[in-house]
């Protein structure tokens, strides 16, 4: 079960990194400043491009839905494996963009978080804070379960 739960948080990392990648390459191509916060880029975002964020978005949340349902035995185990996951994906996302540009500059700045079905904008620490005690309740449900 360690193991599982190790490759699945590899697999979040994994898909972390791809959308911070992504993420970098969109902030380029706006012509944006890598310390500028990703709540005026949206504002610089064509009504198009914000549609395609939008597919974006969906589509990992649906391969995060099907691993989930592919991986977990009972739906409870299904439930904690997509919160598993999207717990190391959104974290690592803000380690994978503070090391390729150095964003977020701190925890206050503020982010778009997710764009379905409308912009949710807050700062860095809450989605931050939010992973990290996911990944601590799963961690103390599993040593407490058994």
């Amino acid at each position: 079960m360690i193991i599982r739960f190790l490759l699945l948080a590899l697999f979040g990392i994994s898909m972390a990194h791809l959308e911070g990648v992504v993420v970098v390459y969109l902030r380029k191509a706006l012509g944006m400043l890598d310390s500028e916060s990703n709540k005026e880029a949206i504002e610089k975002f064509p009504k198009r491009y914000v549609v395609i964020e939008q597919t974006r978005e969906a589509a990992t949340i649906v391969m995060l839905v099907i691993l989930s349902l592919l991986v977990g035995e009972t739906w409870l185990d299904k439930i904690i494996i997509f919160l598993w996951v999207f717990a190391f994906w959104d974290l690592f996302y803000y380690v994978s963009l503070y090391l390729l540009i150095k964003w977020p500059p701190n925890f206050k700045t503020i982010d778009v978080l997710f764009l379905i079905p409308r912009p949710w904008i807050a700062p860095v620490w809450l989605p931050i804070g939010i992973s990290t005690m996911i990944i601590i309740a799963i961690v103390v449900f599993y040593l407490f379960r058994f």
